[in-house]
């Protein structure tokens, strides 16, 4: 029989046809993963673990299996949750101490529902930043997650998904999921090395999920293959079917801003990014370098009138942040949550009308294209030195987060795919966006880019 331990960091698919071959099972990769999780327990990447419900579905699963019966193509795969779903049994903590005192909850959102029908078994509830209203990840309440890539020294993880993306690349779970406002599945996808899907607004039910931004909040999957992304973005919509069918490169146009998103880039994340460019072009895709007028449009606009998710955080926690409990937030995210009381209506307004225009402008320069960036212009930063200086920290945070943020302000879906490693070995990332809706078109072609681009970043391997 393979290692299992071999078998634990495959993709999620991987994992489910080890299980129709007689390679493991969902109750032996269960066991390993619930063991890893106990030894990990110190790197902060779980607030809750669930073993009772984890055994009993993979125990449930594996009988499915016998029976040659399986729910689902990923009937018995581990996968674990951002601690922003409620969970049935399991408290919902937001990351904050707001909600940690809180009962466990009587049954799972939709999604989490939707995942359990499939046949998935649910590890556990995966620490995040507190309210996910950051793009670095660090938590004061629940201890910042440790970033796999670097044992040595403690890094970013990324954020606000931080528990997410480290899960999947420390091997505790073949996948995870998250939320997307500004950056916050693809950035911890990102800094960890894995892939991360920013859905369309709406494309999966939030209905209870601890909000942020209700205009930009999304729903996606962590995961370790572009395949994994458009099977998981299947199950959590209760889809009985797979929608994205693979896209020939041949006929992929990509469109690359020589404005602003390549601008402070370090130069393994350039140097990357024009490999992955290059590969692509020689594979038979069209790769055009232009300017990206609604870029501009955009960050104009937020310079000049701020952020609709600063101001939509301060309607959603304007009671907490101006009474007594505001003590018991991270400072960092009351400053956050500030910049919205200070904005107007003619600021709102102004932003509504800018959106608007900036998205159709897009539309029509992309027509049948996608747009490519960097996912991140820079690799995992070193935590203590962000600890230590909060005007750092928001600097640095802003940073990370510019080029995602594009993409909830012009309501676009977008794959970020691994793609090589700097000198320190920490990962880079590439993004492929497409416009809102056009989620179906965006996972078919991730999986002939996934294909093109495979050698050039390297997982970490098993552990020992």
């Amino acid at each position: 029989m393979t290692d299992i331990a071999e078998i634990a960091v495959r993709t999620a698919i991987e994992i489910a046809f080890a299980y129709r071959n007689g390679e493991t099972s969902p109750i032996a990769l269960t066991e390993y993963l619930l063991d890893r999780i106990e030894k990990a327990e110190r790197d902060n990447i779980f607030i809750t673990v669930t073993p009772a419900r984890a055994r009993k579905e993979a125990e449930a699963a594996e009988a499915r299996y016998r029976r040659r019966r399986p729910l689902s193509i990923l009937d018995g795969v581990p996968i674990a949750w951002k601690d922003l779903f409620d969970v049935a049994d399991a408290p919902t903590t937001g990351g904050s101490l707001l909600f940690s005192a809180k009962t466990p909850k009587e049954r799972d959102l939709v999604c989490v529902a939707n995942a359990a029908a499939a046949g998935m078994v649910c590890m556990g509830k995966l620490n995040l930043l507190e309210l996910a209203y950051s793009g670095l990840g660090l938590n004061p309440h629940f201890g910042t997650p440790v970033n796999p890539n670097d044992r040595n020294t403690h890094r970013s993880p990324g954020g606000s998904s931080s528990g997410s993306g480290a899960a999947v690349a420390a091997g505790l779970v073949p996948c995870a999921v998250g939320t997307d406002t500004g950056g916050s599945v693809r950035i911890p996808a990102s800094f960890n090395g894995v892939f991360g899907f920013k859905t369309s607004e709406g494309r999966i039910d939030k209905t209870g999920v601890i909000p942020l931004s209700r205009t930009f909040d999304t729903i996606g999957p962590l995961a370790r293959s572009a395949a994994d992304c458009a099977v998981l973005d299947m199950v959590l919509r209760g889809a009985v079917a797979v929608d994205a069918e693979r896209g020939d490169v041949s006929r992929l146009k990509l469109v690359v801003p020589k404005n602003l998103v390549c601008d402070e880039a370090e130069p393994a994340v350039l140097a990357n990014f024009e490999r992955s460019l290059d590969a692509l072009g020689r594979a038979g895709a069209t790769v055009t370098w232009r300017k990206i007028d609604a870029i501009d449009e955009i960050t104009d606009m937020t310079a000049r009138h701020g952020s609709l998710t600063a101001a939509e955080a301060y309607f959603e926690y304007r009671d907490v942040v101006e009474s007594e409990k505001v003590h018991s937030l991270d400072r960092r995210v009351v400053h956050r949550i500030f910049r919205g009381r200070e904005m107007s209506a003619h600021d709102l307004l102004s932003i509504q009308n800018i959106r608007s225009k900036a998205i159709a402008d897009l539309q029509t320069t992309l027509a049948d294209a996608l747009l490519v960036m960097p996912t991140a212009p820079i690799t995992a930063p070193v935590i203590a030195p962000l600890e230590a200086d909060d005007k750092l920290f928001h600097e640095v945070n802003l940073g990370t987060l510019r080029n995602t943020m594009l993409g909830n302000n012009l309501r676009l879906c977008g794959l970020a795919i691994p793609n090589g490693r700097d000198n320190r070995n920490l990962p880079t990332s590439i993004l492929f966006s497409a416009p809102h809706g056009e989620d179906r078109r965006r996972l078919g072609f991730g999986l002939e880019i996934e294909r093109v681009l495979s050698g050039m970043f390297d997982p970490l391997p098993a552990a020992a």
